[in-house]
Formats: C-alpha cells, structure tokens, sequence
C-alpha cells in the first residue's frame, strides 16, 4: 500500500527551487510513498468573513489534505520566515477552529536557499506555526538544502548527486515516520 503524501510547495514561481525538489521527491519516492506535489497559487486570500461559505479553492485544498496520509512542506525562506502563500495557505488549511486539515497528519519539512543557510529561518518557523494543528512533525534528519543554485538541469531535473543522496535519505526516514504514524 503507497501513502499518499501532499506535497506542498512553499513558493509560486514557475521555475522555483522548491518546485523542483519537490518533483525531483515525487521522482526518488520509494513504492510506499505517492506524493502530489501541490503548489499554491491558486489558494485565495484567508479571510475568516468566508468561514460561513468557504471558497471553492479552499475547500478543495481542504479536501485533498484531508484525504491524504501526510503532508511535506517544500519552502524558501523569505525575510527570515515562509513565504506569504505559504502563510495564508496554512492559515486556510487549518479553519475552521478545531477543525485543521493537518489534523493527525505526519509532517516533513524540507526548506532551500541557493545561499549558505539553505532556508532554516522558515523550517524553524514552520515548526513554531504546526504544533496544534497538525500531526507529529518529524525531527529527524532536518533538513535544510542549501547552495541549490547549480542542482537542476535546464529542463528542471535534478543532477547534483549529493543532494539526491541527501533527499533519499530523507524520503527514507520520513517513509517510515509516516508508516509508524498510520499503522
């Protein structure tokens, strides 16, 4: 049996680095994992006036989350936090009071920078905003990828060796995580 896992990209740019690990993840995934990696541009803007007639898209979001057996949040850092789309879908996931979309959920977190901090500010962030609205969130290995920039090909596909070893090894440990959280 794979788990399906929601995989949620933390930034809205077309040719993000976020985007393509997490595709790159969808790729090195073992057989027990079926990750959708979801991006978000399509959330609107949380707005708790609507709580009494959700949106289309937020209960769509809503819905898949649900239905899933994790989520993995893929993210940059942006100002020493998560992006605003990341925020807001997190904001939209989590409504109606005591009823978060994340509820039971395991979760993994992988955060990226083409800079020498690999994005550990928002993974650090991420980890303050979840508790009490989510499932447990894996501790280990954390993972922050750094130096980035020069780990894709021009059609997106991962080539760096190092950081496919780094990411199956996280996929490995985060398999068996989601594993012992729904067995």
């Amino acid at each position: 049996m794979a788990y399906n896992i929601v995989a949620i990209v933390g930034s809205i740019r077309k040719q993000s680095f976020s985007l393509k690990i997490a595709n790159a993840l969808a790729k090195l995934a073992p057989a027990s994992l079926k990750i959708d990696v979801t991006t978000l541009e399509g959330i609107s803007f949380f707005n708790q006036d609507l709580e009494a007639a959700p949106p289309a898209d937020w209960l769509a979001f809503r819905e898949k989350l649900q239905k899933s057996n994790g989520v993995l949040f893929v993210t940059p850092e942006y100002n020493r936090s998560v992006p605003g789309v990341l925020k807001n879908a997190i904001d939209v996931a989590s409504r109606p009071y005591g009823k978060s979309s994340f509820i039971g959920k395991p979760v993994g977190i992988i955060s990226n920078s083409p800079g020498p901090l690999g994005g550990v500010s928002a993974a650090k962030h991420l980890q303050n905003i979840l508790p009490g609205i989510s499932g447990p969130i894996l501790g280990q290995p954390e993972t922050y990828l750094n130096g980035i920039g020069d780990a894709f090909d021009d059609k997106g596909e991962l080539t760096k060796e190092s950081l496919k070893t780094v990411l199956q090894q996280y996929l490995d440990a985060f398999a068996a995580f989601v594993a012992k959280q729904n067995g």
